[in-house]
Formats: structure tokens, C-alpha cells, sequence
């Protein structure tokens, strides 16, 4: 029981804090993807590191340090036109590339691999959501409730009915039922949306909105499964666990890391 009540409670404030970044303006939701990549980019480098491999402290500031200025940087470009936090962005690749030259691990380039992919991963998905945000932050809110209802429906469903592993290799309890629940809720709430607001969907057909819903639900379980590697891969069951009762941050954005992408791109091309 208490188990449940932190869980709750936690929930509620990680729910209350995405909304709240969301919705007051462009600084808010600034100081919301800077509160995601930090303890996201320090769990990932946390499990790309293990043994003699571990990476100096340095070494992960930096890398963090680098993250936040991807965000900054893509920030003030969205918003004021300005190019000096990228180009201090820049510059932070250029230093981590030279910082190799003094690694004394017996291969460096694994380092740099680690340093690179974290960036990759965490920090410029969560840059370019400042693109999305730029376009509506209603789209940006819309991804997120369709991500948690995405993982709503796929576990009721697939715990009711669940009979045929969709990628049993990497998540043994996944099923192609919960798969296909998921995305009818991510549907149903789709058709609702565009319905009661269609003021906050202006930039969007029907058949875009719904196109919207599933290309959420395909790539949040894309992205669910590729953190189910990660764990998998360094044998660990949760990320982290600066959020009681569900783990670490990762575990909580994984789905958003390639949703945003995949989002960013349908914004592009259709």
C-alpha cells in the first residue's frame, strides 16, 4: 500500500511538472527539457560505464555540460535568432574530440563513442522538441498524453488478452495485443482531441491528427524497446531511481526520445 502511494505521488508530480513546462511559455518549457536530459544523460553514461571502462568525472561533466548546450542553443535559436549557444555547442565537440588525445584508456575512442552516443540519444531529440514547441506547444502536450496513453492501453490490453510476443528477444512481456490496444487509445484520443479543441490542432487535419496518434504509438514502442536493450545489454532492471516507484528518468522518457524525432519529421513532410 505504501508502495502504491509513492508511486501515486510521484506520479503526480512528474505529471504536474510536465504540464506546467508545457504550458506557461518557452522559458518553462526550457527549464522542463534541462530538468529530463541531466539525470537522463547521467543514468546512460552511468550504464554505458562499467569496470575499467568507467569514464572520468570530467569527462561526464563535460558531456553534460554539452547536452544543456545543445538545448540552450536550439532554444535561442527557435526563439531569438541567435546562434551562440550552437556555436558553444560546437565548441564543446571540438574539446571532447581533443580530450581523447589525453584519454589514457587503452581505447579512447570507446569513450568518445559513449560521450557521443548519450548526446545523440538524450540531449538532441529533447533539442528538437523546442522545434515542435515551436510550431504549437498543444502538439507537444498531445505527444505526451498519447506516449501515456500509448502505455496505458498496451498494458491493459496486453495483460487481458496479451498471447503473441512482439520482440521477445529484448522484452518478453510485450505482446502484439497491447501493441495494437495502445495505439486504439492513442487513436481514440486522437478523434476526441481534434472534436473538443480543434482550435488547438489548427495546423492539422483529421487525418493528420489521427496519422499524429499512430506515429506516436509506433515510435514510443520503438523507443521503449531500444532502453529494454540498453538495460538488457548492461543487466540492470531499472535506469535509475530518483523517481520513487518508477525508476530513473530514462525509464520515464525513453518513448519520448524517438517519438519526438519521428514527430518532428511528419511536421516536415506532411
Amino acid at each position: 500500500m505504501k508502495n502504491i502511494l509513492l508511486r501515486s505521488f510521484t506520479g503526480l508530480v512528474y505529471v504536474g511538472l510536465i504540464l506546467a513546462g508545457i504550458l506557461i511559455n518557452e522559458v518553462s518549457y526550457l527549464c522542463l527539457t534541462t530538468l529530463l536530459c541531466v539525470p537522463a544523460l547521467i543514468e546512460f553514461y552511468r550504464l554505458a560505464s562499467s569496470g575499467s571502462a568507467n569514464d572520468s568525472t570530467a569527462v561526464k561533466v563535460t558531456d553534460i555540460v554539452g547536452g544543456l548546450l545543445l538545448i540552450g542553443g536550439t532554444w535561442e535559436l527557435v526563439n531569438y535568432l541567435l546562434p551562440y549557444g550552437l556555436g558553444a555547442f560546437i565548441l564543446y565537440l571540438l574539446v571532447r574530440f581533443i580530450m581523447t588525445l589525453y584519454s589514457k584508456e587503452k581505447e579512447p575512442l570507446r569513450s568518445l563513442t559513449r560521450s557521443l552516443t548519450g548526446i545523440v540519444y538524450i540531449a538532441l531529440p529533447l533539442a528538437l522538441s523546442t522545434i515542435v514547441y515551436s510550431v504549437s506547444r498543444h502538439i507537444v502536450l498531445a505527444m505526451f498524453i498519447f506516449i501515456w496513453l500509448n502505455d496505458t492501453g498496451a498494458f491493459l490490453i496486453g495483460s487481458a488478452i496479451g498471447r503473441h510476443r512482439l520482440f521477445e528477444r529484448i522484452s518478453p512481456k510485450k505482446s502484439w495485443e497491447g501493441f495494437w490496444g495502445g495505439m486504439v487509445f492513442c487513436i481514440a484520443a486522437a478523434i476526441m482531441m481534434y472534436n473538443f479543441w480543434p482550435a488547438y490542432f489548427s495546423e492539422f487535419r483529421m487525418g493528420t491528427m489521427i496519422l499524429f496518434s499512430v506515429v506516436v504509438s509506433v515510435f514510443a514502442t520503438w523507443g521503449d524497446l531500444v532502453e529494454s536493450l540498453i538495460k538488457r545489454t548492461t543487466h540492470v532492471k531499472d535506469s535509475g531511481n530518483i523517481l520513487p516507484g518508477h525508476g530513473g528518468m530514462l525509464d520515464r522518457i525513453d518513448s519520448l526520445l524517438i517519438v519526438i524525432p519521428a514527430v518532428l519529421c511528419m511536421l516536415i513532410f506532411i
